[in-house]
């Protein structure tokens, strides 16, 4: 059984989510899949190391997503790139759905002469027929009945959103200011990584560095579109995912990533993906068990 989260008896229409993992394709990495029903809940600024693709099959959903606030209703496929900051939630009062799944750019680069990963210009995309495809996909693989099915519809479907709406490339050129700010957050964020318990101040950080408080936080910002204390909270997050894939309990994975105790986690966990550890691990354990 794949496991699912509801949301409160206050939430209306109320949250619910499902997460599944599904084997490699063509000796690949496993595949992430989310299916997702939202009232009223917005995710926190949040990144991922892979591709995130979606479609949105029911209402209206809003994103912050390259500095900009966009829109995706019924029937627009959504693509957010790898180490791209966005959040996420519904439009209005009556909620939105989704189904996305989670490629990493190895998959994608197969598309492409030179192996480049291909960049998306727009982060939401009107396309009905790669809608619908996209859909018969993620239930073909959600199905797992016929394992040869999914994996030609996924890659058919891939092939063509990236023959319709990419861009093959090195990325774009850094300014000589976003490249400092790039430093300064690098610098930053590997400090904030060494002690996720117990971080140091942001006035540690700015002493450490030559700089000022104000100057950290607006180069932190800049460059990974979220202050630094939320990226920290996503960095606990992505840490505690992985021990709950090599086994870990939520409660052990809270401890180990740095979070004050599992109810934070839980928090920040469902911010990020959407739903709990407890619904992720079961999905990675259902996954692992076949």
């Amino acid at each position: 059984m794949t496991p699912t989260i509801g949301g409160s008896a206050t939430s209306s229409p109320p949250d619910r989510a499902v997460w599944t993992r599904v084997a490699a394709l063509r000796g690949g990495a496993p595949l992430d899949l989310l299916a997702a029903r939202i009232g009223r809940r917005h995710y926190a600024p949040h990144v991922h190391d892979e591709y995130a693709i979606g479609v949105c099959v029911e209402g209206r959903e809003t994103m912050r997503y390259r500095g900009a606030r966009i829109c995706a209703e019924a029937g627009s496929l959504v693509v957010v790139e790898p180490g791209e900051t966005h959040t996420g939630g519904p439009a209005d009062a009556a909620g939105f759905a989704y189904v996305a799944l989670y490629p990493d750019a190895a998959l994608l680069r197969e598309a492409l002469p030179g192996r480049y990963a291909p960049h998306f210009r727009d982060g939401v995309i009107r396309d009905r027929g790669l809608s619908a495809a996209l859909r018969r996909a993620h239930l073909a693989l959600r199905r797992g009945d016929d394992p040869l099915e999914a994996e030609d519809r996924l890659l058919a479907m891939l092939n063509a959103l990236i023959g319709r709406h990419a861009d093959a490339g090195t990325g774009p050129t850094t300014s000589p200011g976003r490249a400092r700010a790039d430093t300064i957050a690098r610098a930053v964020a590997e400090r904030l990584a060494d002690e996720p318990a117990t971080p140091p101040t942001l006035q540690t950080l700015a002493a450490d560095l030559g700089l000022s408080r104000y100057q950290v936080l607006r180069a932190f910002r800049e460059a990974r579109g979220m202050p630094p204390y939320a990226w920290l909270a996503q960095h606990r997050v992505a840490r505690a995912r992985a021990l709950l894939d090599a086994g870990r309990r939520p409660a052990e994975a809270a401890a180990e990533a740095g979070f004050a105790d599992q109810a934070h986690l839980t928090r920040w966990f469902r911010r990020t993906l959407g739903v709990t550890p407890g619904a992720y691990r079961a999905a990675v354990l259902n996954h692992a068990s076949h």
